[in-house]
């Protein structure tokens, strides 16, 4: 097998997990999927790796291992769940209920709105918009209602009135976690998303306050022999997870911020 065979098994095998095994009622990417284990839930959605799956599906209409037919098929039932889905102030969950579209709580705390999910999930609606605003009347309408969903999310509204964005809130527990999007991590993306959002967008100082702590985020570790240029949350001199920096740039090209 060559490097370049390897390479499309992986991305194929890859997208098989959002295609195949995605909830049957909703098409949203299940939070896990152990047919062998049936004490773990396998109908809990997860709102973050569903916008991976969106994304996923495109590429799987391009590479050929779907028709644009049944892709655009797959969007329209899962956009239309999104919609009707709970969502709070704009943002979802971090899980749901595939067949109902309830909140599943993920702690005792979490049973509101996931902002950092909610991103993750964005950039996913964002890509499917861009891919089929140019292409039939009900590709378009398709492209309409992922913008829409987009941009109902109030992200100025998880500011609390600080200069910094906070990650949970629930109308039974409000903003009881406490707990604030500061890095580096994934949540980067959450920023962006906010500064750009036409309705809901947030002030320049709660990026650079809240984020980039007014300078205070870059840094001069090295690890493994290469800069990190920034400090990692909990992992100042090792750096953090790969995956800190894979969500944020799904649907963000890092280079020029």
């Amino acid at each position: 097998m060559t490097d370049d065979e390897l390479l499309d098994l992986t991305q194929e095998e890859t997208f098989k997990y959002f295609w195949d095994f995605a909830n049957a009622e909703s098409g949203g990417a299940r939070e896990r999927y152990l047919p062998a284990n049936p004490s773990q839930d396998q109908n809990i959605v997860t709102t973050g790796g569903t916008g991976f799956g969106m994304m996923a599906i495109l590429v799987g209409i391009e590479r050929g291992f779907i028709s644009r037919t049944e892709g655009f098929n797959r969007l329209t039932t899962l956009l239309n769940f999104l919609k009707n889905a709970d969502r709070f102030h704009g943002a979802w969950p971090h899980w749901l209920n595939g067949s109902t579209g309830e909140v599943i709580p993920f702690s005792d705390l979490d049973d509101g709105a996931d902002l950092v999910e909610t991103a993750f999930l964005a950039q996913g609606l964002i890509t499917v918009g861009e891919y089929f605003k140019s292409g039939s009347s009900d590709e378009q309408a398709l492209a309409t209602q992922a913008f829409d969903l987009v941009s109902a999310v109030e992200w100025d509204w998880f500011t609390q009135g600080e200069n910094v964005l906070y990650w949970h809130w629930s109308p039974d527990n409000d903003f009881a976690i406490n707990l604030k999007l500061q890095g580096y991590n994934e949540t980067l993306i959450t920023y962006i998303l906010a500064a750009a959002s036409e309705n809901f967008s947030i002030e320049p100082e709660v990026y650079n306050q809240g984020w980039a702590q007014n300078g205070g985020i870059a840094s001069s570790a090295n690890a493994y022999g290469y800069p990190l240029e920034v400090k990692h949350a909990g992992a100042e001199q090792t750096g953090g997870s790969l995956f800190w920096a894979h969500y944020s740039y799904l649907g963000l090209n890092p280079f020029g911020l």
